[in-house]
């Protein structure tokens, strides 16, 4: 079934679907996690898709594990490059702006408390895979909330590269998302180990995450 909704201005810019938001969050109060076909708008992924692969290759780094001093690259765990979303760009501008549309409704919705976002783009040459993990650790109180947004077209079982969504540490099967365009996944970071599977061609995508304010007295979040 294809959904047609009605499309509201942001700013004159991006596009917000508040009719898109509400089934996401239906779907994380239900289930924790939302997966959401033909969810963006081609234009967007399209643009979005054209300036990575304008990028030069020093733009993007090697993906690693951690945060600042706990950074470090891990080719077992995962070997795909990355470059982080600044908003340094018309297409970017719009995702950020779209992405803080969503944080907004979500807040309003769901009451998450979510207060930064901070996205990269992805890129899984052939070969490439991101084995399972969490995006967050439980007690952490930094992601809360794991969004993916697919750029792929045409992209057929022989390719490979899905993402796999499993309900618990105990789940050996999960759930099976296969890397379209404008195919829009978003999950509780603490609640879902995943993985992507290796790719058998390029594969392209953003990976974002809702933040906490994990400000205290004695440490300022590295993100402010």
């Amino acid at each position: 079934m294809v959904l047609v909704e009605k499309n509201l201005s942001l700013s004159g810019n991006a596009t917000i679907d508040e009719t898109l938001f509400s089934l996401i969050a239906q779907d994380i109060e239900k289930q924790g996690y939302s997966i959401r076909p033909g969810a963006l708008s081609e234009e967007l992924m399209n643009s979005l898709l054209l300036h990575q692969q304008e990028m030069n290759a020093d733009g993007f780094i090697k993906a690693g594990v951690g945060r600042g001093n706990q950074y470090q690259k891990n080719n077992f765990v995962r070997t795909d490059e990355i470059c982080w979303i600044t908003g340094d760009t018309k297409s970017n501008k719009e995702w950020l702006d779209w992405a803080a549309s969503f944080q907004n409704f979500m807040n309003r919705r769901l009451l998450l408390g979510l207060f930064c976002f901070e996205s990269h783009f992805a890129h899984y040459a052939p070969n490439d895979y991101y084995k399972r993990h969490y995006d967050a650790f439980r007690g952490e109180a930094n992601r809360v909330l794991s969004i993916v947004a697919y750029f792929n077209s045409h992209w057929a079982s022989s390719d490979g590269g899905e993402l796999v969504i499993y309900k618990d540490d105990n789940d050996k099967d999960g759930i099976k998302v296969v890397p379209h365009l404008g195919t829009l996944v978003t999950f509780l970071s603490e609640e879902f180990p995943h993985e992507v599977l290796p790719v058998n061609r390029d594969r392209y995508s953003i990976a974002g995450w809702f933040r906490l304010n994990t400000s205290s007295i004695n440490k300022v979040d590295p993100l402010l």
